[in-house]
């Protein structure tokens, strides 16, 4: 088993930052890659970004592309989603997940995410 745990979420105004942290332990030797998915309120949740657990390979989805950035410290067993430029459209509950890369893949593990709103 593979727990997730996301935090960092807040209010934050139109145009600012915040940096999302999704912190895994377990067995996190069978982790491929850890992706971020939000899910606005009356709406579907969608991918945002993902990394490899082990090499380099990023991705994101193409709103959030110049703006978001995603890093991991395997040290720490920790993704990071830093998150500038806000917009209202960003908010969301931001969940990351475990297992397969990329928007089709399969995730196995999930956490139980954390709430960013983009408000004045």
């Amino acid at each position: 088993q593979v727990q997730l745990v996301e935090s960092g979420g807040g209010l934050v105004q139109p145009g600012g930052s915040l940096r999302l942290s999704c912190a895994a332990s377990g067995r996190t030797f069978s982790i491929y890659g850890i992706n971020w998915f939000r899910q606005a309120p009356g709406k579907e949740r969608e991918f945002v970004s993902a990394i490899t657990w082990r090499g380099s390979s990023t991705e994101y989805t193409d709103s959030v592309k110049g703006r978001f950035t995603i890093s991991r410290d395997n040290a720490k067993s920790t993704v990071y989603l830093q998150m500038n430029s806000l917009k209202p459209e960003d908010t969301a509950v931001y969940y990351c997940a475990a297992g397969g890369f990329g928007p089709v893949a399969a995730m196995h593990y999930w956490g139980k995410g954390t709430l960013v709103t983009v408000s004045s």
